[in-house]
């Protein structure tokens, strides 16, 4: 049984998260751990605030955030009964990628699956500052979910890569899962700033990743685009992408392709969901 972790602040943006996740997942036997955190206030410095009793939280903060979940919890019964599913409801009370890193470890969480917003101001990344920093701070692989984006088929998956590292075998089996789970097909992607051809170790990579992938319906795409955001842009948009997954370790070209100050060339990012999966 998987153990999926789906933060929630409540809003419209992480409902469709939770109803993406239960579609996702509707053949599978699950429980999803629901969880609200109430973020701890920092000043300039960074330090906490202020300390506040434990007992003054539970009758405070954490009291209102479990009437919330309740309310979520009777949502989520009007929802078509799934007897593969269970859910668990949480309120918690610290920073957001601590707690949600200590969560992992002790639920032996194998996804957090979260929504995602676009951002506003030049100093917020185009997936959401909390998505961000939780993938690139918590250890556990994470499917962000854009808040236009509804669940009807994966039939296409794109992976892009620069192809300069080599994949873990527990990371593409983890891709092999879900490419079988939904019977999806997936697009190797490269993209190449002036079409220079590929190094040998490059190759080397390409060729481990298509015999890898042989017994699936995997292909090999290559684009020319000095932009690597708007490469994969354009590709995902041609191909009708239903999904797009990445690599965590690799994360440089991780950035370049999620995180940039301003979000006017990147549509996809507002109904594409991704995977960025972790070793």
């Amino acid at each position: 049984m998987k153990n999926i972790l789906i933060p929630t602040d409540f809003s419209d943006n992480a409902w469709n998260a939770l109803l993406y996740g239960i579609s996702f997942f509707e053949k599978t036997h699950c429980t999803f751990h629901i969880v609200h955190i109430n973020a701890i206030n920092t000043n300039v410095s960074g330090e906490a605030a202020m300390y506040i009793a434990p007992d003054i939280l539970e009758d405070t903060l954490l009291a209102e955030s479990k009437e919330q979940l309740k309310t979520l919890s009777k949502k989520i019964e009007h929802l078509p009964l799934n007897v593969k599913h269970e859910f668990h409801f949480k309120a918690i009370y610290g920073f957001l990628t601590d707690q949600l890193k200590d969560f992992v470890k002790k639920k032996n969480i194998e996804l957090i699956i979260m929504g995602t917003k676009g951002a506003s101001g030049l100093k917020s990344v185009s997936i959401g500052s909390n998505t961000g920093n939780v993938i690139t701070k918590v250890p556990c692989t994470l499917l962000a979910v854009p808040e236009n984006a509804t669940y009807e088929k994966v039939e296409e998956i794109g992976f892009p890569s620069d192809l300069n590292l080599a994949y873990d075998v527990t990371i593409l089996n983890t891709i092999k899962d879900i490419i079988l789970l939904k019977k999806s097909a997936l697009r190797l992607l490269y993209i190449s700033s002036k079409g220079e051809k590929l190094s040998q170790n490059q190759g080397k990579i390409k060729n481990l990743l298509l015999d890898f992938f042989k017994e699936t319906k995997c292909t090999f795409h290559e684009v020319t685009g000095k932009n690597i955001d708007e490469s994969v842009q354009c590709f995902t948009e041609s191909r009708n992408l239903d999904m797009l997954i990445m690599v965590a370790k690799n994360l440089n070209f991780l950035e370049r392709i999620l995180f940039r100050p301003t979000v006017e060339k990147i549509s996809y990012h507002t109904k594409v969901p991704f995977l960025v999966i972790h070793e």
